[in-house]
């Protein structure tokens, strides 16, 4: 009788650590699937910010309470906003979270594409006159002045 009650045991306590883990996979899949709202850029699971550890006791009390995942994300949106999903959905109120950074990257290359055209537009320094050219060996002696050196380096 003993070995039977043992038995009984056995597979009652290997049933729940099994469904146990399974809830926990559970647990950890949501976790990836929403974003910290303090940190932004990590996920619930990642976070060590208190506010993510309440989002995660939310989410274990709605899975204990019997709540299904889309249930459980659409609870956290409704109340959070998409800000919440770590992947946030294409749609008009996320329209400049998608297209932000691919704004800010045109507009970087526009930048850059104006700078460069006018670098190279941008008259030459015009050449010394004599009384120039005079002032500058004047204060740095014979053979220093700037065309002395042009004519060198040629």
């Amino acid at each position: 009788m003993r070995a039977a009650v043992l038995i009984v045991f056995l597979l009652v306590a290997g049933m729940s650590r099994a469904a146990s883990l399974e809830t926990e996979i559970r647990i950890r899949n949501l976790e990836e699937k929403l974003r910290c709202l303090v940190c932004q850029n990590q996920t619930l699971a990642d976070s060590n910010a208190s506010l993510a550890e309440d989002l995660r006791k939310q989410v274990r009390d709605q899975i204990a309470a019997g709540k299904s995942d889309a249930q459980i994300v659409d609870y956290l949106v409704q109340r959070y906003g998409d800000f919440v999903l770590y992947d946030p959905p294409f749609k008009a109120t996320t329209l400049l979270l998608w297209l932000g950074p691919f704004v800010l990257l045109a507009a970087a290359g526009a930048v850059l594409v104006a700078t460069l055209r006018r670098r190279r537009r941008a008259p030459d320094e015009p050449a010394l006159g004599q009384d120039d050219k005079r002032l500058v060996e004047r204060v740095l002696g014979p053979g220093n002045s700037p065309s002395n050196r042009d004519e060198g380096a040629r």
